[in-house]
């Protein structure tokens, strides 16, 4: 079932580096295509789980028959649930189980390959420096997004008042460009450094474009939603992929 039956990290790089593969391709299912991924979770299917994989994929499909798995399972049934719930709820039930199923496969890669106290410990701490999947999916980081699109709508900053000053019309799209040509890239860094990608759920950075949804104010990493500077400029307003596809569901 899984791609990574046959890769088994053995350091505590090399699980973390896995770690972060498989915590991406979920995080992707559960925003960048959450649609494609609220399809394939049909209720009128079998058992369906989550699984992401270290390539950065995800795929929904039924659990690994052999009994013990190869690895540590995601929560089995996914689908059942998807009707019965509020859409954001489902979700964010979704990202709990995927945040456990996470931590777990990264700690049976340390059971089965030995890892000691100390290497326990490390491993743990290069993982909670992440945000979680459910952090990522609903919680601080949209808070954090739409904390810094308020901070920026009232800076009188030149600059950021040029490039907040079209209201509704993707409020962040020109804060990089702006800010590298007027030698703003500390003071940026210092206002958006804690704020997250809606996608990939990584930390701003001022040598990267960044763009923010005008609907549901989450920033994200130009790449990771495929939209360039030069796109951007064409912009009136901008919709992540998630509000793109949005529509009304019973």
């Amino acid at each position: 079932m899984d791609e990574g039956g046959q890769y088994n990290p053995r350091t505590v790089e090399e699980v973390f580096r896995d770690f972060k593969g498989r915590r991406a391709g979920m995080i992707r299912a559960l925003t960048t295509d959450v649609e494609e991924f609220y399809q394939q979770c049909d209720p009128e299917k079998e058992n369906l789980c989550l699984y992401g994989f270290p390539s950065e994929q995800w795929e929904v499909n039924l659990p690994a028959e052999e009994v013990p798995p190869e690895l540590p399972e995601p929560a089995l049934g996914i689908n059942f649930a998807r009707d019965g719930m509020q859409e954001n709820d489902w979700l964010a039930l979704v990202a709990v189980h995927s945040d456990a199923w996470l931590l777990s496969v990264a700690f049976y890669f340390g059971a089965r390959f030995g890892f000691d106290k100390a290497d326990r410990r490390r491993l743990f701490n290069m993982i909670n420096d992440l945000p979680t999947v459910f952090e990522v999916v609903t919680g601080p980081a949209k808070k954090q997004a739409k904390d810094k699109s308020s901070v920026s709508n009232h800076s009188s900053n030149k600059s950021k008042s040029n490039t907040k000053g079209r209201g509704s019309e993707c409020q962040g799209k020109y804060m990089k460009a702006k800010d590298e040509e007027e030698g703003l890239e500390e003071e940026d860094e210092d206002e958006h450094g804690d704020t997250l990608c809606g996608a990939c759920g990584e930390n701003y950075a001022s040598d990267e474009f960044w763009i923010c949804c005008d609907m549901c104010e989450r920033w994200f990493h130009g790449k990771c939603v495929k939209i360039t500077p030069a796109r951007a400029e064409h912009i009136k307003q901008y919709k992540c992929p998630s509000c793109s596809n949005k529509r009304a569901r019973p």
